[in-house]
């Protein structure tokens, strides 16, 4: 016999998957488009472009925290004359893009 509580509890479990599927979508969808930004800025296009995104989204899947380190370092070794904080803030205006892409369907 299943009881209020044992439905509140399948509710919120399937609450909690979507969200967390939700939650990786959205960091698969950012670190792409992170990807093809960096590679712009990096002077790649086209499939170069496309294969370094992919690269990035592989480096989070991998090590979540890496994904700055692999810019950082990509952009030093070019010496693209972009700070920290220019970086970290396109990351986070990326997530705010790739929910709003999520949300809408895209």
């Amino acid at each position: 016999m299943t009881t209020t509580f044992d439905k509140r509890e399948e509710e919120f479990e399937r609450k909690f998957a979507h969200d967390e599927e939700l939650r990786f979508k959205a960091y698969a969808r950012r670190n792409k488009l992170l990807g093809l930004w960096a590679a712009e800025k990096l002077g790649l296009s086209g499939s170069d472009a496309e294969q370094y995104a992919k690269e990035v989204v592989i480096v989070n899947v991998n090590e979540p925290d890496d994904v700055f380190a692999k810019i950082r370092k990509d952009f030093d070794a070019k010496n693209v004359p972009l700070s920290d904080q220019q970086i970290r803030r396109t990351i986070d205006e990326l997530m705010l893009r790739a929910v709003g892409q999520i949300k809408a369907g895209i």
